[in-house]
């Protein structure tokens, strides 16, 4: 006789649907957000996709349908590198990559996430058919605020302490998991305020901005206690430097720490999980569901 399955409690509370313009994701089950970094000098995979100035649209079209036959339900497209040290870039020259990999991939069964903090990269990746905008300030600037409320794209709200160019000098708190959780839950009431129903919102701790490894861990261990109300919940964990501090490995060996880190999520309430690496992820949760832990 089978076995019934043990759903982790964790995981089994009530998640609201998220609304993205004219699509819609449920949270039945984890899903998964892959990465397209339209940059020349970000931490994993930089100059992949953006080689000498130039979009290499054709990989990015690849790439972008290899992720959703593997079942990403999201692509998160990034014009400028959110790693400790990078150098901004101007809304100008971060729409230049941005907008013709929203046109190249208009097509494809998948919401559209464009990963910016710039009101004017906002505007127009709205407009150019973007379903979600991914915001690692966590809505500091009332423009892009402003700008979601006028849509109907998803928001997800990011804690960063400091910025890029500062967030791992000395990442300090008095109880990491209870601040961040209080900065969430500020931020999705302010963005509720300006007119961003709460279907459209979903909070992500921020692993890597502004914390150290203890902070992650702690983050990673008591996940459910950042949501905001039924808001699911954003990770971003693959490849990144606390797998790197844990297991001695560089970035590109980081394949095996990022699948665990992937499955800890889902099994301590993750909704949606940022990865590079779709094919692997998606078999690790595909596992993790018929063993009756998601």
């Amino acid at each position: 006789m089978d076995q019934p399955k043990n759903p982790n409690p964790l995981a089994a509370a009530a998640v609201q649907d998220l609304i993205c313009n004219d699509r819609v994701l449920s949270f039945s089950s984890p899903q998964l957000m892959g990465v397209l970094n339209i940059t020349p000098d970000s931490f994993s995979d930089g100059g992949h996709l953006f080689d000498s100035g130039t979009v290499r649209l054709d990989a990015v079209r690849n790439q972008a349908q290899d992720m959703v036959a593997a079942g990403a339900t999201v692509l998160d497209i990034g014009g400028e590198s959110s790693r400790p040290g990078a150098v901004a870039v101007t809304s100008k020259e971060e729409q230049r990559r941005v907008l013709p990999v929203l046109e190249a991939l208009a097509d494809l069964d998948v919401v559209l996430s464009v990963d910016t903090y710039h009101a004017d990269t906002v505007r127009t990746a709205i407009d150019a058919g973007a379903g979600m905008i991914n915001d690692i300030t966590g809505g500091s600037d009332p423009a892009v605020v402003g700008a979601v409320a006028n849509s109907g794209v998803a928001y997800a709200l990011m804690h960063m302490q400091g910025s890029p160019q500062t967030m791992q000098q000395d990442p300090t708190y008095e109880n990491v998991v209870a601040e961040i959780a209080e900065y969430l839950a500020r931020r999705v009431g302010e963005c509720q305020r300006a007119g961003i129903s709460a279907n459209r919102l979903i909070v992500d701790p921020g692993f890597g901005f502004g914390k150290s490894l203890e902070h992650n861990l702690a983050l990673l261990r008591q996940l459910p206690k950042i949501r905001v109300g039924n808001s699911p919940i954003l990770v971003g964990l693959s490849r990144k430097s606390m797998i790197g501090a844990i297991t001695g490995r560089p970035v590109d060996e980081r394949l095996a720490g990022s699948l665990v880190t992937a499955v800890l999520a889902a099994q301590n309430g993750a909704n949606l999980i940022r990865v590079h690496d779709v094919v692997e992820s998606a078999d690790v949760l595909s596992i993790l569901d018929a063993y009756g832990t998601l």
